[in-house]
């Protein structure tokens, strides 16, 4: 069956996913991405869905790429398209063979890919908690207080459980050794973290305005299915991680940044040091919604106190590219306060972190 281009707008956001699917380790996906951005896809509803879709296609914005590499993803870990579980992962194909079989599915599962493609995708990716771990014992060092933990953009709530992995960065390593989840993260910087054998986590939650159940299998599968289809390291991982969670539920409220923290920080926490967190979130919420959240962090900020601090950690993605920045604002009613730090750099998905705190 042959294809037919989609709009210059729609084929460069696969065009440059693409670049970010080689960057980032997944050939596979590189691949694919490629093949949509030059070939298009056949007529009927998916290609008619890209084409007209009226969200945001530039750096960032709708993910569109990964929704449908997602929804094929799918396809092949629930078992409902042979030819084209044929072709993926571990099994070696040619592009000419990736090309059929992604047509092929396109046209045969249409609806189910349409219906997919609503959806943002959300890996709820564990290796990032490997670029914040030095960052929470660096304030368990400064403030040595039981934690509160508030995370943005939670996805299904997998690194509120950052406390239950095992992390191994070469140089140093921390957590449970008999944890279903290690996290191996190659460290750079010739300064280390403070290395506290535990931190006290108090109470734990987070938000998402399209929070991922992980309650039944398809919802699980659902959530493998954002995973790259080549690195199998972040699918065992992921599995770890939902074991673990099944012992230890993730709390996520169904909710927009803002209108969450205005009800989570509206009250102090004396005895508690109360650390709102995000990972490659921001750059998905509306500029409007950004500022709102960021006045609530910092109106709490100003409140705090010696025995009720506050603390803003984000690893985000900024103008430089290939990585993100680590970040660490803190409050505690101290002058100067609100000081914020950059503490270094990461890969996405937690392969590596350059750790190198200005502060």
């Amino acid at each position: 069956m042959s294809a037919i281009p989609l709009p210059q707008p729609v084929a460069d956001a696969f065009r440059r996913q693409e670049d970010a699917c080689r960057t980032l380790g997944s050939p596979f996906n590189a691949v694919l991405c490629g093949l949509v951005a030059n070939d298009g896809l056949p007529a009927g509803t998916v290609h008619d869905r890209l084409a007209d879709w009226n969200g945001v296609l530039d750096h960032g914005g709708d993910a569109l790429p990964l929704r449908l590499t997602g929804a094929l993803h799918f396809l092949v870990l629930s078992g409902r398209d042979d030819a084209l579980a044929a072709v993926y992962p571990p099994n070696d194909a040619t592009p000419d063979g990736i090309a059929e079989a992604v047509n092929g599915a396109v046209v045969h599962h249409g609806d189910f890919i349409d219906r997919f493609l609503d959806s943002p995708p959300q890996t709820n990716e564990t290796g990032r908690s490997a670029i914040l771990l030095p960052a929470f014992l660096r304030l368990q060092e400064r403030f040595g207080l039981p934690f509160i933990l508030s995370e943005l953009g939670s996805s299904a709530g997998l690194n509120q459980n950052w406390h239950h992995y095992r992390y191994e960065y070469g140089k140093w390593g921390w957590g449970d050794l008999n944890s279903p989840v290690t996290i191996a993260c190659e460290w750079h910087g010739d300064e280390l973290p403070p290395t506290q054998p535990g931190v006290a986590i108090a109470d734990s939650a987070g938000c998402d305005i399209a929070p991922i159940p992980i309650d039944t299998e398809e919802h699980r599968l659902r959530l493998k299915s954002y995973v790259w289809p080549d690195q199998p390291a972040r699918l065992g991982r992921l599995a770890g991680a939902l074991a673990i969670a099944a012992e230890n539920p993730p709390s996520v409220a169904f909710a927009t940044a803002g209108n969450w923290l205005a009800e989570r920080l509206e009250a102090a926490r004396p005895g508690h040091l109360h650390v709102v967190f995000h990972t490659i979130m921001w750059q998905y919420i509306p500029a409007e919604e950004q500022a709102h959240a960021q006045a609530l962090i910092e109106g709490a900020g100003r409140k705090a106190a010696a025995d009720a601090p506050i603390a803003w950690l984000r690893f985000e993605a900024d103008e430089t590219k290939g990585s993100a920045g680590l970040v660490l604002t803190t409050w505690d009613g101290s002058e100067p306060d609100g000081q914020t730090v950059p503490l270094g750099r990461g890969d996405f998905h937690g392969r590596w972190i350059d750790w190198s705190p200005q502060a």
